[in-house]
């Protein structure tokens, strides 16, 4: 008997929760730092606790180049639900996704995200991705 199949639900979320707090580089030591929604930096690292530059955010540290596109996250929790949404053998959907809002987190990830023949060189990049939150 084979096991049952790892199953993923679309919560209908958007990347707007994720937002509120998200893991950048710091601008000064380069190391990991967080951005805040009123536009500040704080790193733990060298100290810096400052307003951003204006009109532009800090680079993501949860990003990396794949030979597919960029995949990238705000922060961990972001992360863990692309990689939920990744490892599914089933992906589920609520039945007002065709007749509603389609536009969820899940919904715009890239085609090459969701295709079961790059599943494994994607969840090694996002488990790298969260090494380097745990070691940084």
């Amino acid at each position: 008997m084979s096991p049952a199949p790892v199953r993923f639900h679309d919560p209908g979320t958007t990347t707007h929760p994720f937002r509120a707090s998200v893991l950048v580089r710091c601008p000064r030591c380069d190391r990991i730092a967080h951005f805040s929604k009123p536009g500040r930096v704080i790193c733990r690292s060298c100290g810096l606790c400052g307003p951003a530059a204006q009109c532009t955010w800090p680079t993501l540290w949860l990003r990396t180049e794949t030979r597919h596109g960029v995949l990238w996250a705000y922060n961990l929790e972001h992360l863990d639900l692309i990689r939920r949404f990744v490892a599914a053998d089933l992906r589920e959907r609520d039945p007002w996704y065709e007749h509603g809002r389609k536009m969820t987190l899940v919904g715009r990830l890239p085609a090459w995200i969701k295709s079961a023949k790059n599943r494994t060189e994607v969840l090694r990049r996002i488990d790298r991705m969260r090494a380097s939150v745990i070691e940084g």
